[in-house]
């Protein structure tokens, strides 16, 4: 029997206007925040979908019990995550042409892809996310406490969750393909695709929101186009594109950590890879004994102010 928890949170996204910019201080890191958010929804509906498809492959009742965990609790984060995207639609019409976009792209998958290939994809991305979000998560200071309360609440909720069911989609896979070197070799097509919605999400961020409120090129967080425009600027006849200051998200954290949680994801992608024996962050403990005992979670930094 699974030992995931199905967690329903509202984090008040109606309550009042959800900015953009919703960590003034790192603007980079909310843009990318935001694309997030709307992958999340459109690669959790691929989840909601290809989990029913599966289930009559799986015979043992115990991945039976971990793919329906599994999947309510996705289901659970695109909500939320759907809340947080019609705030910025609202404030930021032309969002929705973004958001359908991307959702698109996952909805191709499921109509033209096979089901191995969709676990596969499941299985490669879901297998990243604890390298990565303890990255995120080990610097809560300054990339979720100093923004807006909803917003950061709504991720470290989705990025702990992860990684308590870091090992969900392996297990799945596993137990109906049981080819770990399928899974590896199509992995750059995999990531491939995640980088490809994220630039869709991001290029619409460049396109409807207007650059008052974004501060930064939402671009900018690829390598790639960094240098692309930096050449374009140093040639007599280059044709930069001018959607504002080029910025990181991490820029401020150690080269260490960053090549830490990037062996990670290598790692990750690995045959005999079990992300049961990852380091985990120590938010997510400190996280769940709260949820344990009561705290108001959709509040993490304001809760205690909130019922003072």
């Amino acid at each position: 029997m699974t030992d995931l928890q199905i967690r329903k949170m509202r984090f008040a996204f109606a309550d009042h206007p959800v900015p953009f910019l919703w960590n003034e201080t790192n603007p980079a890191f909310s843009s990318m925040a935001n694309a997030v958010s709307f992958l999340a929804i459109a690669f959790e509906k691929m989840i909601g979908h290809m989990i029913p498809e599966t289930m009559p492959f799986i015979t043992d009742p115990a991945v039976a019990d971990e793919a329906d965990a599994f999947v309510r609790q996705e289901g659970q984060h695109a909500m939320a995550h759907r809340q947080h995207a019609k705030g910025l639609i609202k404030s930021h019409p032309g969002l929705k042409e973004t958001l359908n976009e991307v959702i698109a792209a996952f909805d191709d998958l499921t109509a033209n892809k096979p089901l191995k290939y969709r676990l596969a994809y499941t299985a490669d991305l879901e297998a990243t996310f604890t390298p990565v979000f303890k990255l995120m998560l080990d610097n809560d200071a300054t990339l979720f406490a100093p923004g807006d309360d909803r917003v950061a609440s709504l991720f470290l909720w989705h990025f702990v969750e992860e990684v308590e069911h870091r090992s969900s989609a392996l297990i799945i896979y596993d137990a109906v393909v049981g080819d770990p070197w399928y899974r590896m070799r199509v992995a750059p097509s995999i990531f491939k695709h995640v980088l490809d919605v994220i630039q869709i999400a991001c290029e619409g961020f460049n396109k409807h929101v207007p650059l008052s409120d974004r501060k930064i090129d939402a671009m900018s967080m690829f390598a790639r186009y960094r240098r692309k425009q930096a050449l374009l600027r140093r040639l007599p006849f280059g044709r930069a594109v001018d959607n504002g200051p080029m910025d990181r998200a991490f820029a401020h954290l150690s080269l260490r950590e960053q090549l830490v949680a990037m062996k990670g994801v290598v790692r990750s992608q690995l045959p005999n890879h079990n992300p049961a024996h990852e380091t985990l962050p120590a938010l997510a403990g400190e996280w769940f004994a709260r949820y344990d005992a009561g705290y108001d979670v959709t509040h993490w930094y304001t809760a205690d102010t909130v019922n003072v």
